[in-house]
């Protein structure tokens, strides 16, 4: 627990939320960081009125803390599985990639191995590459290949990113309501190669779902993934900007082979996404 409420402290930068995260007292939280403290014999957070944020020594356990709760975590469910059910599966997957893809491999999956439960974890690609290499997750779907012996990679899908805009129109040299939507650094290649202007959108986001939900509460244009835009653009809520270059950026299916050996199916359901 108190490995818990660290990184509960971590993630409210304050005591008081985090003994609310926790369900104990804030004397409590105290208590168990002081006693990680003395383990370790480092001081893990600079404690003041104002909050609480991590030292370098701090910094450098957070990692290794998260792996062990996780890993817990893992162990407890492995354990604690409902009746009919012969082992579980982890999938890690970028947030930006849930969905359409994350959520249709967890269908496909679900559809072809009744007697297996799944968990589903959002991680940025060093989360997902630590996960994998730890044993953590048993697969992940990435915007780029996970290296590391015990883990084999192959592409999944093309992403189509399309230009969609609120109010129906054809290419621009610049539309002022442009909202820009960091999606990747191959997208950012490309975008810079197919918009090579000094002009900066006033708004920009890093993910997808935020820049959509902006979009249609506010207007404008954005480059998107069709699979999150296509219903809007059916409903016409949006409308594709007409000849503009489409942009696509390679997503990846990377599986730990000893998962693989567990589960042979995962080397194949992602195949028919």
């Amino acid at each position: 627990m108190a490995l818990k409420t660290f990184l509960a402290v971590v993630q409210t930068g304050n005591l008081n939320k985090a003994a609310d995260i926790v369900n104990v007292t804030q004397s409590t939280v105290t208590a168990r960081l002081d006693a990680l403290d003395s383990e370790l014999g480092q001081a893990l957070l600079v404690r003041s009125r104002k909050g609480a944020q991590l030292t370098k020594a701090g910094f450098a356990f957070q990692r290794h803390a998260e792996l062990m709760v996780r890993t817990w975590e893992q162990g407890r469910k492995a354990v604690g599985l409902p009746s009919g059910y012969s082992g579980m599966v982890s999938l890690a997957v970028h947030d930006d990639l849930w969905a359409g893809l994350g959520e249709r491999w967890i269908d496909l999956a679900q559809s072809e191995q009744a007697d297996i439960a799944f968990e589903a974890w959002p991680g940025e690609h060093g989360d997902s590459g630590r996960w994998l290499n730890s044993g953590l997750v048993d697969a992940a779907i990435t915007l780029a290949p996970v290296t590391g012996d015990d883990i084999t990679c192959c592409e999944l899908t093309q992403d189509r990113l399309v230009q969609v805009s609120s109010a129906p129109r054809s290419a621009m040299e610049w539309d002022e309501n442009y909202i820009f939507v960091d999606l990747g650094a191959d997208f950012r290649r490309q975008h810079s190669l197919a918009w090579p202007t000094d002009n900066t959108a006033r708004i920009a986001f890093g993910s997808s779902a935020w820049a959509l939900d902006y979009l249609l509460r506010k207007g404008g244009s954005a480059y998107l993934p069709w699979r999150m835009s296509e219903p809007h653009v059916a409903g016409g809520r949006l409308h594709v900007v007409q000849k503009v270059p489409e942009i696509s950026r390679a997503v990846y299916f990377n599986c730990r082979r000893a998962s693989a050996q567990e589960h042979p199916w995962l080397e194949h359901v992602h195949k028919t996404i």
